[in-house]
């Protein structure tokens, strides 16, 4: 509760500034201030009790699993707002409302997965997503960002529209939104939930999956994320993908008794059907915006094994982190290369070795992370979903994995090889702004300190 009061707080306060007329300390501000709700969660995490105080009406539930998914969010808006600088300075009198946006949406996503009423949960939602359809347009002279943005709102509102009904199905069935007073399971066990309350679980399932891009739910991903303005698509792959992908968790949690071996048998197709697609898919891109879209498709498909096993929250928290910093610090590099540029057209990476050595081995070791190779952390999330897969008896889902694990590593050694092999039209130098290179070499260190210390994450009480 008081993460998602605090942030709030603070994006009023970004758009006083603006008011103000004091756009020059905007964005340090921002910064202090999420700097500071940074401390204060992760001081919240391991006191276990609220700063600010307690909701009692459990609109919002501070748990674990919510404060560990917070955190992670924070950091990434951290990571995020610190390159709005640079990429926004020929629309400066604007920056106001981007940083504003990108604010709000992190309290969406806080919302989504702190939820302790369902109607939280779709006010989380909805406030993630305007402000992300929002943000998907906002290059109007541009039509890839118009056309980005128009496609992202008929297939979010289509997306919510299913969850808002199959939310009043639900409580048509049990005849409240609060998750803690309403033991669902207990209904189940004596034979209580009526046929509707099905309906409604798979409606929001099927909401969820368009949210999250789930195949056959993901056709809308790679012609946003390419139209987006790349800050934008930078933050939609991680920050949103990854809220999707923890609220979705905990509502399948939450609402369990609608988990039939049917569903279970769905999703676990749906799960192969999203790691082929995904991976089989970005080989041919020549974008390499749009190969990072499909490619996140696939990594939805990973996270998916911990849908389907639902006994590991940390299992889900380290994929999403790895996963994360993996995409901030592969989004940074693309920033900085593709700064003043048209497109983002894999030859603006030919001889990036010798033109920027260092963005080169940051963009590397982003690819390998996640492709799953060692010392990195993507290689360690990869680990522990293939794990519960084991676990649960899913060999199929392994071994599908790992396959297209070996295709994943192949595309991104694709990109590896132009960088290092390929010779350059442009210039030799190549000047890259100073926030690209620092939030780059951020995002990378702490992949590979997940890497080293898995326990980070793994060991924590989720």
């Amino acid at each position: 509760m008081s993460t998602l009061i605090t942030i709030s707080g603070l994006g009023i306060i970004s758009l006083l500034l603006e008011i103000l007329n004091l756009r020059k300390i905007l964005v340090p501000v921002v910064l202090a201030g999420l700097i500071a709700i940074l401390g204060m969660a992760i001081t919240e995490f391991y006191l276990g009790e609220p700063v600010i105080g307690a909701d009692k009406y459990n609109m919002v539930l501070t748990s674990p699993f919510s404060q560990g998914f917070s955190i992670l969010f924070i950091i990434l808006s951290i990571l995020i707002i610190a390159m709005s600088p640079k990429f926004y300075q020929e629309k400066v009198e604007k920056i106001a409302d981007y940083v504003s946006l990108k604010i709000f949406m992190l309290a969406g996503a806080v919302a989504m997965v702190s939820f302790g009423n369902f109607a939280i949960f779709f006010i989380g939602l909805e406030v993630l997503s305007i402000a992300a359809y929002a943000l998907a347009s906002s290059e109007p002279n541009k039509v890839n960002s118009n056309e980005a943005g128009a496609k992202y709102f008929i297939m979010g509102a289509f997306a919510s529209s299913f969850i808002l009904f199959g939310l009043a199905l639900i409580y048509g069935a049990i005849g409240s939104f609060d998750i803690g007073t309403v033991t669902i399971a207990s209904a189940a066990q004596a034979g209580d939930l009526p046929v509707w309350f099905s309906i409604g679980f798979l409606m929001i399932a099927t909401g969820m999956m368009f949210k999250a891009s789930i195949v056959p739910f993901h056709f809308w991903a790679p012609d946003v994320y390419e139209g987006s303005p790349t800050l934008v698509t930078a933050i939609m792959s991680t920050l949103v993908k990854v809220a999707a992908i923890g609220a979705f968790y905990k509502i399948l949690v939450v609402l369990s008794a609608g988990i039939t071996p049917v569903f279970q048998s769905i999703l676990v197709v749906l799960c192969i059907l999203t790691l082929c697609v995904g991976n089989v898919t970005a080989i041919k891109q020549r974008n390499i915006k749009r190969m990072l879209a499909y490619s996140g498709i696939s990594h939805t498909g990973f996270m998916m094994m911990a849908l389907i096993a639902l006994d590991s929250p940390n299992t889900i928290l380290y994929y999403a982190a790895a996963y994360s910093f993996a995409g901030i610090a592969a989004f940074a590099v693309i920033l900085g290369v593709c700064h003043g540029k048209e497109n983002e057209d894999m030859s603006n990476f030919f001889g990036l070795l010798k033109r920027q050595p260092l963005l080169a081995v940051i963009l590397t070791g982003a690819l390998l992370s996640l492709g799953g190779i060692p010392v990195f952390s993507g290689f360690f999330a990869k680990f522990f979903v293939f794990n519960q897969m084991l676990q649960v008896g899913n060999i199929a889902v392994v071994i599908f994995g790992i396959l297209n694990s070996v295709v994943a590593v192949y595309y991104y050694l694709g990109v590896v090889n132009i960088m290092a092999t390929k010779e350059s039209t442009e210039a030799d130098t190549l000047k890259i702004p100073l926030e690209y290179k620092i939030v780059a070499i951020i995002a990378i260190s702490l992949n590979i300190i997940l890497g080293i210390f898995p326990s980070a994450i793994m060991g924590l009480g989720l």
